[in-house]
């Protein structure tokens, strides 16, 4: 069979593992994670989403939450309200990310209970939002610039090839020693992403179990955290995703928040 291949075809089977090495070893962790940050998602989005909190003994507790984001630019506003169970409907959480690093990113809480807002700054921001193993700065975005990407290897995960990228943050003081992600090379998706903390031991194991298109758009519907420590897991599942809604810049407001709705 070798000798009717064409002389062309056969040079270039023999050299492209050669080129993939090359064109693999040639690209830098930050410039993987600028094709994640510019991954096209629309300009507004809408979604649902459940979440399922289970804890090291196995008992579980469900929570509905209506979720919107916008972009303005570089720039992004996202709010969400919790619909069920009745002990924390109501409770809605606003949040704008900046693209500049040097530009902290706002972060609002409204609990209904308290009719309070709370502004989350500073150090509040690696706290646990909402009983769940994600903090406040994990349900939010980091610029690229944050931190420090290095590109370790290719691996495969489910079939597909991912780049394995490390990140470093350049703030001392930050919760997580680094991060490392396995970036889907077809989607620039993450589909797993490990924690370390300050003394460099694994925290928690985020791993990304249904990716597909909707609406022309690679979207992420199912997210599992593994907290390795608390032995705690909560699952994000997303529903009724919708891009391009026409969503209202009105929304991103505190005075939207306190109302605990949209109107």
């Amino acid at each position: 069979m070798l000798s009717k291949t064409p002389k062309f075809l056969l040079i270039i089977i023999l050299i492209w593992p050669f080129f993939v090495l090359a064109q693999n070893s040639s690209i830098s962790g930050r410039d993987i994670m600028v094709k994640v940050d510019e991954q096209p998602d629309g300009n507004d989005r809408k979604s649902t989403l459940k979440m399922t909190l289970i804890n090291k003994r196995g008992s579980q507790r469900i929570r509905e939450i209506l979720s919107y984001s916008k972009d303005y630019g570089k720039d992004s506003k996202s709010i969400m309200y919790f619909q069920k169970p009745a002990d924390v409907k109501g409770t809605g959480f606003l949040s704008w990310e900046y693209d500049d690093p040097a530009k902290d990113d706002d972060r609002w809480l409204y609990l209904p209970a308290l009719k309070k807002v709370r502004r989350i700054s500073g150090s509040s921001k690696n706290d646990y939002f909402m009983g769940s193993d994600f903090t406040y700065d994990d349900m939010g975005g980091r610029s690229v610039d944050e931190d420090e990407h290095k590109f370790l290897r290719v691996e495969e995960v489910d079939g597909v090839k991912c780049w394995v990228v490390e990140s470093v943050p350049k703030d001392k003081d930050y919760m997580y020693s680094k991060v490392t992600r396995w970036i889907r090379q077809d989607s620039y998706i993450g589909v797993k992403m490990e924690f370390y903390d300050r003394m460099g031991s694994l925290m928690k194991i985020l791993t990304i179990t249904d990716v597909r298109k909707q609406d022309g758009f690679w979207t992420v519907f199912k997210m599992v955290m593994d907290n390795q420590q608390e032995k705690h897991q909560p699952i994000l599942e997303f529903n009724e995703i919708a891009y391009d809604t026409g969503v209202k810049d009105n929304l991103f407001k505190v005075s939207t928040l306190v109302r605990g709705r949209i109107k």
